[in-house]
This record gives structure tokens, C-alpha cells and sequence, in this order.
């Protein structure tokens, strides 16, 4: 049966590139690397009541899988190439592996990434990928290089996805152009690209903007300063929450997969014309400053105190 659930999955999510010597069916992978390049390899498990709700579609599981790990490779720069995939199952459930395998296939053909490899095994349901891809050399995107004084940018619209699960906790219902970010997040491949010697540091927004910017500070050994009226708010979530809401699940919700970005001041128009040319969207929410850690100030310019900080596993 395990044999068979994983033709099923290579049927539905095998592409083919160029670039793949040996992939399924094999103890491993063989992949061939530019010349010039650099390779760049993430991985994220999901497991199931976690980091998605138990009564979540097949099919969105497995855009979400990739997705999570595409928005890392995003947040270096890099254009992705390949994933294995480690799925865990409480039975071999044929449909499930099918409508998984859909999903997960869907959002792969759309950045062109094979899948060469894997794993299958029963237990409580979760679901671990790991992505490659590449950079030319020396180019990659990290935490480390903000400088007091750039300008702090971040992709897109924060809180829809932590909204979509307020209210799915709530049982309360959930307007699709919401759902939609929780469930199928889109990773920004191609502003990820644009950045590429562009941004002094970049990051994902997975566990909430405050937990992911505190990242680039203590990595690059600054601070940042926000300002809480410049946060991207989506129509959507403006129309379900009020203002006070928004703002809380913008700077401490998680599951954006947007881009949070540090900028010289001076390559601020090179950046908003790239992200035009990707058909992306920026705003500048803020600056970097010296000292540590992260503040956010109303109009006034007075601290505001967010309720939480952001996702953190194992947190009390």
C-alpha cells in the first residue's frame, strides 16, 4: 500500500526539468547546479491541529506545504527547483493522498518545481517538504544587513490569515477572500527575485511581523521603529474587524507569507519600480534605527503595546 501511495503522488506531482538526473524511485535524488550558482535548501513540517485546522481540505494541505517553504526561498532570492516531500498518515487514505497531491502539484507547476524525492509512513497526520533552489553566487537575501536609517517595507496585506482562524475558531463565518490567504498562501517567487541586490535584509512573515522583524534586528544588530497607521490592511479584513483588531493580528498574526524588507533610503524607488515590473505591491511601514528589538508608534508618536508578539512553539 505505501508503494502505492507514492505512485499516486509521483502520478499527480513528478514534473520533469532538465536539471533532475535521477529523481523518484531511487535511495536519492541526483540534481545538477548551475555553474554560478549557489544552492539554497529550507524545510517546514505542518502538522495537523497546528498549523492547520484538522477539517482542512485535502488540497489546500498540500498547496500550503509548498507554499511555506517557497516563501522561504522568496525571502533569499532564490528561484525554486526542487522539493521532497515526508508525508505522515494515520491510514492510507487514497483520496486524501489524491486531493493532497492536487493541491500540492498545482502550486509546483506554477513556479515549475519537480518533486524528486520522499518519504510515506503512518502516524498522527503531518506533513514535512523541503525545498532547493539557487541563487548566483554571492547574491542571496539574509537577516543580516540592515543599517540604521533604511526604510522598512513588507508585501502585500497583513492579519488576513490570522483573521480567516479567528473566526474559524469561533465558528463564526469566514469571508473567502480570507480563507484564501490562510489556506492558500502565495509565495512571492518573483519580488524575492527583484530584491536581489536591492534589499539590505529580508525575511518571511510566517510567525507575525513583530516576531520576524525582531529576527532581522537581532541578526543585523539593530532596531526598527513602526508606524502602526502604515499597516497594509486588506478590504477584506477592514469589512470583518475593527480597526483595533486589524492592526493586532497585522503586526502579531501569523501564516502572511508576505515579505518584510529593509532598504537603503536612496534605492527606494529602484525597489517600488521592480516590484512594478512583478506587478507586486510594497509599503513602507517604518525605519530602521539603532539600538534593539522593535517598536510601534501611533500618529503621535507614542508606543503602542501589542497583546502578543507573534507565534512561538513551545511558548508557555
Amino acid at each position: 500500500m505505501e508503494f502505492d501511495l507514492i505512485e499516486r503522488i509521483r502520478g499527480c506531482c513528478g514534473s520533469k526539468r532538465a536539471d533532475v538526473a535521477l529523481g523518484i524511485g531511487d535511495d536519492a535524488a541526483v540534481l545538477d547546479v548551475p555553474a554560478g550558482r549557489q544552492l539554497v535548501a529550507c524545510t517546514d513540517t505542518l502538522v495537523a491541529g497546528v498549523h492547520f485546522p484538522e477539517a482542512t481540505a485535502p488540497g489546500d494541505i498540500g498547496w500550503k506545504s509548498l507554499a511555506v517553504n517557497l516563501s522561504d526561498l522568496a525571502a533569499m532570492g532564490a528561484e525554486p527547483a526542487w522539493a521532497l516531500l515526508a508525508l505522515t498518515l494515520p491510514s492510507p487514505d487514497t483520496h486524501f493522498v489524491e486531493g493532497f497531491a492536487g493541491g500540492f502539484a498545482e502550486l509546483a507547476r506554477g513556479h515549475a518545481v519537480a518533486l524528486v524525492g520522499g518519504d510515506t509512513t503512518q502516524g498522527p497526520l503531518s506533513v514535512t517538504v523541503t525545498a532547493l533552489g539557487w541563487v548566483p553566487t554571492g547574491s542571496a537575501l539574509t537577516r543580516g544587513g540592515a543599517h540604521p536609517g533604511d526604510a522598512v517595507y513588507v508585501t502585500g496585506t497583513l492579519g488576513d490569515a490570522a483573521g480567516a482562524l479567528q473566526l474559524l475558531r469561533d465558528r463564526e463565518r469566514v469571508p473567502q477572500a480570507l480563507l484564501a490567504r490562510l489556506q492558500r498562501p502565495r509565495p512571492r517567487i518573483a519580488e524575492g527575485i527583484a530584491l536581489r541586490g536591492l534589499a539590505s535584509a529580508c525575511i518571511d512573515v510566517s510567525d507575525g511581523l513583530l516576531a520576524d522583524l525582531r529576527h532581522v534586528c537581532a541578526t543585523s544588530g539593530i532596531a526598527a521603529e513602526l508606524d502602526s497607521g502604515s499597516l497594509p490592511i486588506s478590504s477584506a479584513l477592514a469589512a470583518t474587524f475593527g480597526a483595533e483588531t486589524c492592526r493586532e493580528l497585522a503586526l502579531s498574526g501569523g501564516d502572511d507569507y508576505e515579505l518584510c524588507i529593509t532598504i537603503p533610503p536612496a534605492r527606494e524607488a529602484e525597489l517600488l519600480g521592480a516590484f512594478a515590473r512583478t506587478r507586486g505591491e510594497a509599503t513602507r511601514i517604518g525605519s530602521i534605527v539603532a539600538g534593539s528589538g522593535v517598536r510601534v508608534l501611533d500618529a503621535r508618536g507614542d508606543d503602542v503595546t501589542p497583546m502578543r508578539a507573534g507565534w512561538e512553539h513551545f511558548s508557555a
